[in-house]
Formats: C-alpha cells, structure tokens, sequence
C-alpha cells in the first residue's frame, strides 16, 4: 500500500516564510511581497499568524519565485540566517533565547523543531563541549527540496549568532538530495568569552604559581614583595573580568528568559479569556430563547472578551433576499443607525460584495485593506465603507447545517492591531454556536406564532357564535396586559395572563345559544347556567397540557368572575384568595363588557363606565387594579382627564 503524499497537508510554520518575508523587505524591497504570496497561495494575514501552516506545494511555489525575483538561488540559507536578526528575532526568541547558551539550544533542537516544521524528524546528539550532531529525517510521503536543507544551515548558524557568537561551523556529510539516507549536520562553535577569558585565568593561575615558585629558590626575600603580590594582582584581575563577563551573559540570558516568558504567559492569557469566551457565550445563549436575547449577549460577551474595536451580527431576512443589522458594539449612534437603515442584496447572482459571497460561499474573509476590493464593491458598498471608516476586517458565515443564516464581522479602527488567521480560526469555532441557538430560537418563535395564532382561533371561535361578541377574548387580553405593564409584571406572568385572558369565557361553547344570546335580562336559572361557564373553562382547559409558565391558565381562567366581597362565582372566593391573575381579567373583562354593545343594552359612554368602575372598586375589584387600568387607559388614549377612586 503506497503512503500518500503530504504535499498537500499542512507541514511548515508560518514564521518561517514571516523570516524570509523581513528579509525581502529589507534587501529586496523592489519585490512586490502580496504579488509573490499570491503566486503561492499565500495570504498576508497567514503569514504574520504564528498558529498557521503551509503545504509543501505552497512553499515550494513560494521560493521557485522568490529566486526568480531575486536572482539568488542561495536565499534560502540567507533567511535561515536572516532568523537571527533584530527583525526576525521573534521567531528564535521564544525557543532560544530563554536558555543559557548556544549548546543547550542545539542540544534541544530536535524538540522543539516540530513548532516550525512536521515534514521531518530532528534529532541532536552532543558531540563535544562546542559541537552537535543533528539528523534530520524526513517523514514518509514528505518531498522535501535542496533549497529546504539550505535553509535548516541557515537557521543552525543563526542559533548561534542569536546569543552574539561568532558564525559556527556546519559540515554537512551526508545528505538526502545527494545520495544520503538522511541529513546529517555538524555544528560547532568557538567558546563564549566567559568561557575564553575563564581558561586565560586558570593558564594564569598556574603560569603565576610556577613563577612563584622559581621565584622564591632564585630570590627569596623578592618575591613576597613584588613577584607573589603582582601575581595575585593580575589573578585577581582576571577573575573580577571573568566575573562581569559572566554577569552580563547571565544578564542576556535572563533578559531573554523574562522576555520568552512574558510572550508565553501573554498567549497563556489569550487563551485563557477565549476559553471564558466561549464558556460564556455558551451560558448566555442557553438563558435566551429569542433570537434578540441571543445576539444581545453575544456582543456584549464579544466586546468584553475580543480584541476587536467593533462587530456586528447580519441576518438573512425571512425571504432570504436581504442581510440586515440585528446587532452590534462598538459603533456611534449615527453609525448604528445608518447599519440598521441598510439592507445588503441577497437576490443578485451577480453580487461581489464581501458579505454577500461570505454569505453565499460559506467562506470567511479577511481584508487587510479595503483598498484590495474597493473595484468588486458596489458605489453604495463602497461609500457605506467610507463612512464606516474600515479598512481591514474579518467576515464569517454563520451556518447551520450547511444553510447560510447570517454574517458575523469584526474589524479595528483604533487599536489598528493586525488581524490574522487565529482571528478567523476563533470566530469560526464561535460562528456554528451562534447558528445553532439561531436556528432553536426561530423554531421556538415558529411554535410560539402557530400556539397564539391557535388561541386566537379558540377565541374567535367563542367570540364568533354571537356577532355582538366578536372581539371580546382580545379586547379584554388588551386591557389586561396593559394592567400587567402598568404593574411591572414579570413578562413570563405576562404571558401566561395573555393565555388565560384569551381564553377566559371559552366554557361558554357549553351554553346554549338560547341563553348565551338572548334577547333581554336572564331569569334565575338561565342566569345559573351562564355562570357554569367559568367552570366548564377551567375542565376543558385543564384538558390542554399546560406547564411551566401556563400551569395556572386553567384556574385564573376559572376564577375571572370572583369577587373581593366573596360575591362572585363559582367558587365565591374573597380577597387575598383571589389570584391576582383573575383580579386583572376581572377588571378588563367588566370595563370592555359594559363599553360594549349587548342584545339588552346599548354601550356605556366612557365617562359613565369609569363611574361604574369607580363604584364597584369599592366592593367586587381590587382598588391597585383598577388604578393600574386607568393609568393604562388614559396613558394609550392620551386622555387628559384622571380618574380617581
């Protein structure tokens, strides 16, 4: 069975192509490096991404034009030194330039090797004080090319270099692209100047001693006084030498140490909020059940925890013709406004606009600068931009299974802190989180209109059979939510009154048309049987499965015509043993009754029928309902006259 090639697989770190893109940039700078990225497949914001890798075929399509750019068929090994470098330092910093030396930096080579390449096996074996062998074998299916080992030369000598020393050694006795099983280097370097200057001190000490010695059998009596002291002088010298050599290597290397902690604990940090990003998005999007609630703590948790200026959420509309703004931070009031006045077409094959390709392509996108795709955006799309102030930003799709709901996109017009491919890697992972609780939430939403939609029907249906009815399940539902806002009720309480108001007279299917519409005031039993209405809506109800919230449905229902003076029916409750929920449709129910038109009365004037409402709030209706009502109604219908009980 043949091993398949890696050549299409992901095998070398960014920053190696980052090190070669500083050197074009100081040496070459006639190279146009975004024309040469796009020859390889490259991207710029990949490049400068230290957790993104490159094929085999992107590197190799990336120095064939590189040499031919520049003529330099040794380049290779010139940026593998070039890591070295002030510039590029970064790249060598985080794995070096915390240790001690050169020789432990080689020593460990073949350990942290795999943070720049997965082509190959590195492998270092100590040779001597001052040299290393390492091998190199490449994994099976890996074509590796001559301009590849020429780089790793380069990168070795740079090791060195990186701690101030001199140009080491690299024999190179058997490799791969000559004939060899594998690469195998020797480096070795000179001795650091402690380390020189320690050994000028030791031969010293004993060229001293000797000299004493001789000194004392030829005379005596001289060389405690000048020979022995100047001895000791010049030992003593040497040593102070070696001493402040030695501090400011040791320095260096706790410099170096502080500052590859520092960068280490930096991406500790990084990742440490994304994880409690993503943790709380996670917990937020579970507390909501409305696709506002969600998107609203979305950003609320993005601007908190991202490094990101601004963002916004686009949805597609219900038609799926539009992208509209359905949330966002960062933005000015003037901004805001003119995102939510704008609509981004859908329905044009030909389209070319960042976020309509991301959208329909499924792709995310990031613009470095917006100058790059200013000729594929619309004059509109162009000018909205300008007046936005972007120049570089990101777009993700946000996807559930396989269908586009929406765009997120984020950018930075203040910090100006360079976005790259770990951004989009992030908001990606994020995007599928947000699709999934878009997608529950439009199905709780859907269920909820086709639940009302159905009271509303079972309404209409009560209300229906006597035309002077009709109406009247949702004018009461009105008023008796317009006394729940008044009242600061909680909107889950509000809902469950919007139930029970709806269906508050729906035992009345029960009562024969002959009673229900009859012409005149009921006797005595006809009166009876119009009171087993509340009753009969309670049973039937309670036939309904209702939970959570609309548990209570079924007895507020029941209980509507209950009085505070324990003069109502059925069950001829008093007071605080009224659920307030039955006060509330009691007051709207009574109000809209007598505002109405009956086949044995003609509607009250409103005057009046704040009068009546006034008279009975004494005995049959709760005091604080009442006033809530009258707030609600003189507030919707801009009446200047109060009402008081």
């Amino acid at each position: 069975m043949k091993t398949p090639k890696l050549n299409n697989r992901p095998l070398y770190n960014s920053r190696i192509i980052d090190t070669y893109i500083k050197l074009i940039k100081r040496n070459y700078s006639y190279i146009n490096v975004g024309e040469l990225l796009n020859y390889a497949g490259m991207e710029p914001y990949q490049v400068t991404d230290e957790g993104h890798w490159f094929t085999q075929e992107q590197v190799d399509l990336f120095y064939e034009r590189l040499v031919k750019l520049t003529g330099n068929k040794n380049i290779a090994r010139e940026a593998g030194r070039y890591a070295a470098s002030p510039e590029a330092i970064g790249i060598m910093r985080q794995y070096v330039l915390g240790l001690v030396g050169p020789a432990k930096a080689y020593e460990i080579a073949g350990k942290y090797a795999h943070n720049f390449t997965k082509s190959a096996i590195y492998k270092s074996t100590k040779r001597g004080t001052n040299k290393v062998e390492i091998t190199v074998v490449p994994n099976e299916g890996v074509s590796e090319k001559p301009f590849q080992c020429e780089n790793r030369i380069g990168f070795f000598e740079a090791i060195a270099m990186v701690f101030n020393y001199r140009l080491p050694g690299v024999e190179h006795p058997e490799c791969l692209f000559k004939g060899g099983g594998v690469c195998r280097y020797i480096v070795s370097w000179k001795e650091s100047p402690s380390s020189f200057w320690k050994k000028i001190r030791n031969y010293a000490i004993i060229f001293f001693a000797a000299a004493c010695l001789c000194s004392y059998f030829i005379h005596p009596s001289i060389t405690p006084i000048t020979v022995f002291p100047f001895s000791v002088f010049v030992v003593l010298l040497l040593t102070l030498y070696v001493g402040i050599i030695e501090k400011k290597e040791l320095n260096a290397a706790i410099d170096n140490l502080r500052d590859s902690s520092d960068k280490l604990l930096e991406q500790v940090n990084v990742n440490y909020n994304n994880a409690l990003m993503i943790n709380e998005i996670g917990l937020a999007i579970s507390k909501q059940m409305d696709i506002d609630g969600i998107l609203s703590n979305v950003v609320q948790i993005f601007e908190k925890r991202l490094d990101y200026d601004r963002g916004l959420v686009l949805l597609a509309n219900q038609d799926r013709t539009r992208l509209i703004f359905r949330a966002g931070f960062g933005y000015t009031d003037e901004l805001l406004s003119m995102l939510k006045n704008t609509r981004f077409n859908l329905s044009r094959p030909e389209s070319k606009g960042v976020f309509v390709v991301s959208f329909r392509e499924q792709k995310p996108f990031l613009i470095n600068d917006i100058i790059e795709i200013e000729t594929t955006l619309s004059p509109h799309s162009l000018n909205l931009a300008k007046k936005m102030g972007t120049k570089s930003f990101i777009c993700c799709p946000i996807i559930y299974e396989k269908k586009s709901l929406g765009i997120l996109a984020v950018d930075n017009v203040k910090t100006k802190r360079p976005l790259c491919q770990s951004d989009i890697s992030l908001l990606m992972g994020i995007a599928p989180e947000i699709g999934i609780s878009i997608h529950n939430a439009t199905l709780i939403e859907a269920r909820e209109r086709q639940f009302k939609s159905i009271l509303l029907v079972l309404a209409a249906s009560i209300d229906a059979r006597d035309s002077l009815t009709a109406g009247h399940s949702e004018k009461v539902t009105e008023y008796a939510l317009g006394i729940c806002n008044e009242l600061n009720m909680p909107k889950d309480y509000c809902e469950m009154i919007r139930v029970a108001a709806l269906l508050h007279d729906y035992g009345k299917i029960g009562i024969k048309d002959a009673v229900l519409k009859k012409e005149g005031k009921l006797d005595i039993e006809e009166r009876k049987e119009i009171e087993t209405h509340t009753t009969k809506t309670r049973k039937i109800l309670e036939q309904i499965n209702f939970e959570g919230i609309y548990k209570e449905v079924p007895y507020i229902a029941e209980c509507h015509h209950e009085k505070i003076d324990g003069s109502g029916y059925p069950k001829g409750l008093k007071g605080e043993d009224i659920p307030l929920g039955a006060k509330i449709i009691a007051v709207a129910d009574f109000f809209e009754a007598i505002t109405s038109k009956r086949h044995y009365r003609d509607p009250m004037p409103i005057d009046i029928a704040f009068q009546l409402l006034n008279e009975e709030g004494k005995i049959h209706f709760d005091k604080n309902v009442i006033e809530a009502f009258i707030s609600y109604y003189n507030r919707v219908n801009n009446n200047q006259k109060t009402v008081t009980i």
